[in-house]
C-alpha cells in the first residue's frame, strides 16, 4: 500500500502546477460527479480501483466490467434535501459474440418549482431534472482490462433542454497473485451539443482519476486511496470577499494556501471491512469535500462516509451515508441480484 501511495503521489505532482483554483461551477452537467450508488458513496465518493461483482464499479471506470458482473442488475436510490431524489438503474451482460457490456440509467429530479412572470403573478409550475444513459464494453488480457462508455447528458429545466455526448474511458491491472488492484480513468470526455436556449455551450465535467485498492492477506480490510482532478495541481478556492482573521496588531491577515492541503484535496480513503462475504462494513474520507463545504465555524462530519454491504440468498442490500455538509448525511440504498439465479431456477422448474 506505500508504493501505491508513493507512485499516486508521484504521479500527482508531475502534472502541471497551473490551472484555475476552483473546481465547482464552471461546466455543465455537474451531477456527472456525484456518486451514484452506496458503495462508492461510502468510500469517499470516489474510487476507480476496488474490484468485485458490484455492476455499480462500472460509472467510476469502466475496465472494472468482469466476469463476475454478468447478469447482475442493480437499482439504487439516493435521498438529498427537500425534494431532490436520484435514482440510478445498472446492469451487466455478456455475448460469446460481442463481448462484455453494461447498460446504464441515471436519473436525477429536483422537485417541483413556482412559476412566476416577470411581475411576480404566480402562473404555474415547472420541473427540474438530470439524466443520462449510458452504455459500457470492456476487454480483458491477462492482468489488464481496458474499458469505455458512451453515454447521453440531458438537462431538462421548466421544458429547455441541455444535451451531451460524453465518454469514459479506463484501465485497470489486476495483480495476478496478491489482492492488489489499480485503475485510473479519463471521466465526462465530451462536448455540449445542445445548450440552454439563450446560454453559451459550457465544457464538460472533465476528470482525471487514478486509485489503488489493496487487500493484506490475513487481514479482512481492504484499502483504497484515489487521486481525482489530476489535470490541474491548484484545486484549492479562497473566496477573496472572505475577512481574514486579525494579528495581535489588530491586521488582517488573508488566508494563504499551503501545499500540504493542495495535495491532500486530490486524495480520497476508502476502507472496507470485510467480514465475509456476506457482511462488510465501510468508511471514507473525501479531504476536498470537508475543505469546500464545510462551515467557518464547523465542519461537523463534512468528508467523511460510512456504509455496509448486507447479502441475504440471491439478493444484496447495500447502504452508504455521505456527509456533504455539518447538517447531516445523505443516505444512499442499492439494492442488487444476479438475475442468473432466478434463470436457473426457472428452468428447473
Amino acid at each position: 500500500m506505500k508504493l501505491a501511495a508513493a507512485f499516486l503521489l508521484a504521479v500527482l505532482l508531475g502534472f502541471p502546477l497551473s490551472g484555475w483554483a476552483q473546481v465547482g461551477g464552471q461546466r455543465g452537467f455537474p451531477f456527472l460527479q456525484l456518486p451514484g450508488n452506496a458503495r462508492v458513496a461510502a468510500l469517499g465518493g470516489v474510487n476507480v480501483s476496488a474490484p468485485g461483482h458490484d455492476v455499480n464499479m462500472v460509472a467510476s471506470n469502466p475496465a472494472l466490467l468482469n466476469e463476475a458482473m454478468d447478469r447482475q442488475l442493480s437499482l439504487s436510490y439516493v435521498g438529498y434535501l427537500a425534494d431532490i431524489k436520484q435514482s440510478n438503474l445498472a446492469y451487466a451482460f455478456n455475448t460469446s459474440r460481442y463481448g462484455r457490456w453494461a447498460a446504464s440509467l441515471n436519473y436525477l429530479n429536483y422537485g417541483d418549482f413556482v412559476q412566476r412572470d416577470h411581475t411576480g403573478m404566480e402562473e404555474g409550475s415547472f420541473s427540474v431534472n438530470d439524466y443520462t444513459l449510458g452504455i459500457s464494453h470492456s476487454r480483458q488480457a491477462e492482468a489488464f482490462t481496458v474499458g469505455a462508455t458512451a453515454k447521453v447528458a440531458v438537462s431538462s429545466m421548466a421544458g429547455d433542454k441541455a444535451v451531451g455526448i460524453l465518454a469514459d474511458v479506463g484501465g485497470a491491472f489486476q495483480h495476478p497473485e496478491h489482492d492488489l488492484s489499480i485503475g485510473m480513468a479519463f471521466k465526462n470526455i465530451g462536448y455540449q451539443v445542445r445548450p440552454f436556449t439563450g446560454v453559451d455551450r459550457q465544457a464538460m465535467p472533465f476528470d482525471v482519476q487514478l486509485g489503488a485498492s489493496y487487500k493484506p492477506e490475513h487481514m479482512p480490510v481492504r484499502l483504497s486511496l484515489t487521486a481525482h482532478h489530476l489535470y490541474k495541481f491548484d484545486v484549492v478556492y479562497l473566496d477573496p470577499n472572505a475577512t481574514g482573521r486579525l494579528d495581535a496588531n489588530g491586521n488582517e491577515v488573508e488566508e494563504e494556501k499551503k501545499v500540504g492541503d493542495q495535495i491532500a484535496r486530490h486524495f480520497v480513503v476508502g476502507t472496507e471491512f470485510i467480514f465475509s462475504k456476506n457482511f462488510q462494513v465501510r468508511a471514507g474520507y473525501n479531504h476536498l469535500r470537508r475543505k469546500e463545504l464545510r462551515l467557518d465555524s464547523n465542519a461537523g462530519g463534512a468528508g467523511f462516509s460510512v456504509g455496509a454491504m448486507l447479502r441475504v440468498r440471491a439478493f444484496e442490500l447495500n447502504y452508504g451515508s455521505a456527509f456533504f455538509h455539518p447538517s447531516g448525511g445523505t443516505h444512499y440504498i442499492t439494492l442488487s441480484t444476479d438475475t442468473g439465479t432466478f434463470l436457473k431456477r426457472k428452468s428447473k422448474d
